[in-house]
């Protein structure tokens, strides 16, 4: 007799991972989760998807979880990832209250001449043969080396060193006090 009484004592599930058991852990608790976490939280937060995390995250543990457990399991989890959400949206609303600065100190004269230089810049390009523009352009811009850009456009790097001199040499003409870098 005492040998069917440890049998019986012991647990009927180890671990919830058989679909249908799983299925009865979610038709048991679900409801009861997603009102849970909305009471505590309110609806600003999610509580459903909240709840369907904490359910996918008992699936990928499932071997870890009795049935038995399964409950406390999922309102600890579903919980967690709600104190989270606080945690995060906290962090948001105080990255939004931070001003953000839309003056600078550059004085109105300065950025109009800015502007000025940079459509003489932009015309500049614009006369340029497509041969200069895109030698000068895949030099200065984009960093590539003179070899690089002789082997993308398939001609020698004597031919794109000139079409980036001669680039410049248009630039300079048209650009006064313009640097080379």
């Amino acid at each position: 007799m005492k040998e069917i009484t440890t049998i019986l004592e012991k647990p009927l599930y180890t671990d919830i991972c058989q679909e249908a058991l799983f299925e009865k852990v979610y038709n048991q608790h679900a409801r009861n989760l997603q009102d849970f976490l909305y009471y505590k939280y309110g609806n600003n937060l999610n509580p459903a998807d909240k709840m369907q995390e904490a359910f996918v995250k008992l699936w990928e543990n499932c071997s870890k979880v009795t049935f038995e457990k399964a409950k406390s399991y999922l309102f600890t989890v579903a919980n967690n990832m709600m104190l989270n959400e606080v945690k995060h949206q906290k962090v948001v609303l105080a990255h939004k209250k931070i001003p953000t600065n839309d003056r600078t100190n550059e004085n109105p004269e300065y950025l109009l001449q800015q502007q000025e230089y940079y459509k003489k810049y932009r015309d500049c390009l614009a006369k340029m043969s497509e041969e200069q523009r895109t030698a000068f352009l895949l030099s200065k811009v984009e960093g590539k080396k003179h070899s690089e850009i002789a082997e993308m456009l398939g001609v020698t790097k004597k031919v794109v060193e000139y079409r980036i001199y001669s680039a410049f040499a248009l630039l300079k003409k048209d650009l006064e006090n313009f640097r080379v870098k």
